[in-house]
């Protein structure tokens, strides 16, 4: 994780929580993230960081309401459980997103895909992302963080 005078420093920046990651492809693409201070999902604009794309930083943020937050960071811990099991080498199963593999993960797929689709109100704001270099991944949340500014 972050150390805290790190992450100190970046919300001093203006960089904010990462409570969840849904997709990632050479960065977070889906998830969820605070916009000041306050739960969102946000999804990619643009397909998956193609390097002539100058706009692969945008986003579509929109509120989560709290139930859905504590299904999407329970999801979560099921993957991050599963991630640390894979760098151990004590898996036995393949990720539980490609579906049969956790039962509970099924469950909270069915219930959180339709809460997952963009409403036609939701904001356009290009983000910035703090990666360490350590594991991004761990049962009580992300280690990275993002920063938020309104598109161009």
């Amino acid at each position: 994780m972050i150390e805290n005078s790190e992450r100190s420093m970046l919300v001093r920046a203006g960089f904010e929580r990462v409570h969840v990651e849904n997709d990632w492809y050479d960065g977070p693409r889906e998830g969820i993230a605070d916009v000041q201070g306050t739960p969102h999902y946000f999804r990619a604009i643009h397909h998956y960081g193609h390097p002539d794309d100058p706009h692969d930083d945008e986003y579509l943020v929109w509120p989560i309401d709290e139930a859905s937050l504590s299904l999407e960071r329970e999801q979560s811990a099921i993957t991050a459980d599963w991630h640390k099991r894979v760098v151990e080498g004590t898996a036995t199963t393949g990720f539980p997103g490609y579906g049969g593999v956790d039962r509970r993960y099924d469950e909270l797929q069915a219930l959180l895909g339709p809460r997952r689709e963009a409403p036609a109100d939701a904001r356009r704001l290009v983000a910035e992302w703090k990666t360490p270099a350590e594991d991004p991944y761990d049962v009580e949340g992300l280690a990275y963080m993002v920063r938020w500014r309104q598109d161009r």
